[in-house]
């Protein structure tokens, strides 16, 4: 099968004919449909994370915001069956540990990150590999189409996840928004349909458009003002002047510290982007300021599989709609240069893979 592969960090991705994968007894193989591209494969493309043993390998498929059906399913696989039309999450778990039958499969210990491992190559290509397929081939409503669960992504999931499960986002928050890229522009949508009232903080325009239509109630650019200042004054009622969360989509010491930096008393900082080689995973904060405030610091990662059924119905009932993200949909030709473009911050909202 054609795959695009990882071959030197940095390097364009060589489209090239690969051996495609067999289902283990417990997995399942998915003919790809579709597969978002994210800046976490920028970041793995780049080689990043080496500091926290996350580097992904050399001579290795990328790719983990995939859907599409599934063509072959190993012996021991009991739920899934051939012609299933499934997403499939980054974060796989292994279905059988304490954190995963307690609803926690992002974190578990035994699991795998697709397109990010070398026992889990990724969907930059025209089939995927599905380990512990019972627990993570997630079933997709009828009609839905493979293009907006790829939007999806971890994107979509990732940004849920953080408002909705981990800051326990309300009707009425201010929610800040640092970065509209893909899971900036997710994070500002998801917050808006859950009552919320988000601001979106880009450098550029066309991104700060995007987050408008994506439902931002304010926009700040951050190349004329202070974005915690303006945030501050933006959101500035109900016994307090801030956000009441603030999520950092980026992953830059200046944005993570613009985040906390934005928060009202009691206010929740959400890290959802990972650093680059110049932070190496360190950003020093106002410790003392979060102190002062009680301020909370969480991170978070992707979403459990036992809760996407709630994302997969906002979707299937239109309360989302992540294909109007979707700024371009590329073939597998295409996905090495849509990679180099994200260097330059050069991508048009969301860009997807297909196979058609």
């Amino acid at each position: 099968m054609r795959a695009a592969v990882l071959r030197e960090y940095g390097e364009p991705l060589e489209i090239t004919e690969v051996d495609a994968p067999e289902p283990a007894p417990h997995g399942a193989v998915v003919a790809v449909e579709a597969c978002g591209i994210c800046r976490s494969d920028w970041h793995a493309w780049q080689g990043h994370g080496e500091w926290a043993d996350d580097q992904v390998p050399t001579d290795y498929v990328l790719g983990h915001e995939p859907a599409g059906e599934v063509v072959a399913v190993g012996d021991r696989v009991t739920d899934v069956t051939v012609g299933d039309r499934v997403a499939v999450p980054f974060d796989l778990g292994c279905g059988g540990c304490l954190e995963c039958t307690n609803g926690h499969g992002n974190t578990c210990l035994d699991g795998t990150a697709l397109g990010f491992e070398r026992d889990a190559p990724g969907a930059f290509a025209e089939a995927v590999h599905v380990p512990h397929a019972d627990y993570n081939a997630l079933p997709l409503p009828e009609g839905v189409a493979a293009r907006d669960v790829a939007a999806l992504g971890c994107r979509f999931t990732t940004a849920y996840h953080a408002l909705a499960h981990r800051a326990d986002v309300a009707p009425g928050d201010w929610v800040a928004v640092h970065g509209c890229g893909g899971v900036g522009l997710s994070a500002v949508h998801v917050a808006d349909a859950l009552g919320a009232r988000p601001i979106a903080v880009d450098v550029d325009e066309a991104a700060l458009d995007r987050a408008r239509e994506a439902g931002a109630a304010e926009t700040v650019d951050a190349t004329a003002t202070d974005p915690p200042e303006a945030i501050r004054s933006l959101a500035a009622d109900r016994g307090g002047e801030g956000a009441h969360v603030s999520v950092d989509a980026l992953g830059r010491a200046e944005t993570c510290r613009n985040s906390v930096a934005c928060l009202r008393q009691r206010g929740t900082h959400v890290q959802v982007g990972l650093t680059t080689d110049a932070e190496r995973g360190e950003v020093s904060l106002p410790v003392d300021a979060v102190t002062r405030w009680e301020i909370e610091f969480l991170g978070s990662r992707g979403m459990p599989q036992t809760r996407y059924d709630e994302l997969l119905g906002l979707l299937d009932a239109g309360q989302i709609d992540p294909g109007s993200l979707v700024g371009r949909t590329v073939s597998l030709d295409e996905v090495p240069d849509r990679l180099a473009a994200m260097s330059e911050y050069e991508t048009d909202g969301v860009e997807v893979l297909t196979f058609e």
